[in-house]
Formats: structure tokens, C-alpha cells, sequence
């Protein structure tokens, strides 16, 4: 890669990485499931006047929107709003690439190979060492909450990988039009709607700021720069930068928040981010591959499996984000991550 692309590459994973801390201080201005809702309104306008039309049948837009946006996204904010650390946030969300191999395993028969086993393997082992910290120092349900959400992130990844988008960005545009609606209903059902009012009503530059970030610089900026760079690039060249996410998510935390970063954490966050590395090497079972043109949007390892296209954590990841196993990486938050990935 030229370094202006590594640049690029390490400047998505930063903007994934911050944007948990972006999440924590506006759940201060909005609702979670209000604030989901208003991320994605603003991602998808005016955007989508400006991508051009859908590029993959409806029911993939509709099937990873309310998959990815409406019961990751939205449980991921409910998870943080209940407690969950913005940088602890960032790194266990990470997991989605283990849940993505296992779903990808039961519904498209892609077999993992051995170092694939191993490194899911290991990645589990960090999720345990998290939740035994979060246990003795947070609210386990919280934590629950955010593993629960990487889980909807990988059946987003699959998903995803059935529609092979041949663009990201618009592809991940018009995901966006479709969590809008409903997550605003659930929003005025949980929430109470003199709570939204409430909110709306004290909407301040700050508030808007964090709207802008999560929206147009995590999701259109992120996931779009993400597939510009896995339009010149492989797919395993690529990946690996997702791994990054949680490490600029948890040191902006630190730094930002003032969250503190334990012996456990570290330990959890060595484990979690090496078997995710781990699980991302080729290997002889290799999946069915995805078009080499299709960017799926979560950053963590779909693409270092199939060296196709992929946060969060988005984590298309993402996220996932990044945004990133047989594919992981869809709304980045997004993530999440990375592919990923994330979207937090």
C-alpha cells in the first residue's frame, strides 16, 4: 500500500475507534434507541439522493437494516447506556467476528479451518477474562447487552455477504433508510415520547456535532473511505487495519473519559484482538468466496478469510464499521468493526 492508502486506512480505524466515545457522550443528549434513530436518519439524508439507486434487491436493504440497525445498533446504545464502558465497548464487540464464522458456518456450510478454530477459540477466552472484569466492576446485563449486539452483527456480516453489494458506501446508505422508522417507533413505546420531545427540544451544537460524527463522518466517510481501499487493494492487506478500532476506541476512552484500563482489560484485550488476528489467516477451508467487488461494510475479518471485498464495529465494521472468520466487518461502530463494523 502507498502510504497516503495506510494513512487513510489507520485514519478509518481512529474515526471508528472515537466514535464509541462520541456514542457515550451523546446518550448524556438523547435516548439510546431516539439516538440510533437520528444516526441513521442523518446518515441516509441527503445521501441517498447522491449514490444513486439501490444496487442489490430490497430484501437484503431491508433484511441487514433491521438486523444491523435496529437490533445491533439499538442494543449496543440500550448496552452503553446501561453502563457499558465506551472502550470496553469498542474491543468486545469485536467477538462479532466469531459469531459471524459460526452463523456463516449453519447457514452457508463455510467449514473454518483449524487456525480459524483456534483463534475463535482464543477470542472467546478474551471474552471471558472482559466479562469476569466487567462482573466484579460493571453491570453483567450491560455487558450482555453489547455481546448481544456483536451477535446481530454477524448475522448482518452473512447477510451481507448473501447480497455481495458492488458498493459500499451506497449499499450501506440505503441500509440506513430502513432503521429509521421502525427504531423510532420502538423509541416512542420504551422511551415515552415527552422523553424524546425533551430532547429534541434541548438540542444545542454539541448535540448536532455528535450527530454529524456518528452519521456522515463514521458511516459515509468511514465506510466509503473503506471501500475505496478495498477497491485497490486486497482484501487481506486491508483487514488487519480494523484490528485497530478497539485500540483507538479504548485509549480515546482512557483519554476522553477518563475510563480506566485494568490488568484484565488488557489481558482481555490481548486475547480478544490476537484470536481475532488469528482468525482472519488464510487457510485451507477457505469459504465460498465473494465477489472480489463487493466491500462488505464492517471492518473486523471477513476479508482476510476470503480475500473478496468485504466495521464495527461497519464493524461492516465496521462495521462495522471496522468495519471487521468466514466475514466479519459491518458497521463499524459502527463499527464495528471494522469489516467490523462499525455501527458504532
Amino acid at each position: 500500500m502507498r502510504p497516503s492508502h495506510i494513512c487513510l486506512a489507520v485514519l478509518v480505524a481512529a474515526v471508528w475507534g472515537v466514535n464509541f466515545v462520541v456514542i457515550e457522550v451523546g446518550l448524556g443528549h438523547f435516548p439510546p434507541l431516539l439516538f440510533s434513530a437520528l444516526r441513521f436518519l442523518v446518515a441516509a439524508l441527503p445521501a441517498v439522493f447522491f449514490v444513486g439507486r439501490p444496487k442489490v434487491a430490497w430484501k437484503w436493504l431491508v433484511g441487514v437494516g433491521l438486523v444491523l440497525g435496529v437490533a445491533k445498533f439499538g442494543l449496543l446504545f440500550i448496552g452503553m447506556d446501561a453502563g457499558m464502558p465506551a472502550g470496553l465497548s469498542s474491543l468486545v464487540l469485536q467477538i462479532q467476528a466469531v459469531f459471524t464464522a459460526v452463523v456463516a458456518f449453519a447457514v452457508l456450510g463455510e467449514r473454518p479451518a483449524r487456525v480459524r478454530v483456534m483463534g475463535m477459540a482464543v477470542a472467546l477466552a478474551g471474552i471471558g477474562v472482559a466479562a469476569v472484569h466487567e462482573g466484579a466492576s460493571g453491570p453483567l446485563t450491560a455487558f450482555g447487552l453489547t455481546v448481544a449486539a456483536a451477535a446481530c452483527w454477524g448475522v448482518s456480516n452473512v447477510l451481507t455477504r448473501k447480497a455481495a453489494p458492488p458498493d459500499a458506501l451506497n449499499f450501506m446508505v440505503w441500509v440506513s433508510t430502513v432503521p429509521v422508522l421502525p427504531l423510532l417507533a420502538l423509541s416512542l413505546l420504551f422511551e415515552g415520547p415527552s422523553r424524546d420531545l425533551d430532547a429534541l427540544r434541548a438540542l444545542d451544537w454539541q448535540g448536532v456535532g455528535i450527530i454529524v460524527y456518528v452519521a456522515w463522518i463514521t458511516t459515509v466517510f468511514g465506510f466509503g473511505a473503506w471501500g475505496y481501499l478495498l477497491r485497490r487493494h486486497p482484501a487481506s492487506t486491508v483487514a488487519p487495519f480494523s484490528l485497530l478500532v478497539p485500540v483507538f476506541g479504548m485509549s480515546s476512552a482512557a483519554l476522553f473519559l477518563d475510563e480506566s484500563v485494568g490488568a484484565l482489560q488488557w489481558c482481555a484485550a490481548a486475547l480478544l484482538v490476537g484470536g481475532v488476528a488469528l482468525a482472519s489467516l488464510p487457510g485451507r477451508a477457505a469459504a465460498s468466496p465473494v465477489p472480489a467487488s463487493v466491500p462488505v461494510p464492517v471492518p473486523v475479518a471477513t476479508r482476510a478469510q476470503s480475500q473478496s471485498a468485504v466495521p464495527a464495529s461497519e464493524p461492516i465494521s465496521p462495521a462495522s464499521e471496522p468495519t471487521s472468520p468466514p466475514a466479519p466487518a459491518t458497521y463499524a461502530d459502527d463499527v464495528t468493526a471494522p469489516e467490523p463494523a462499525p455501527r458504532a
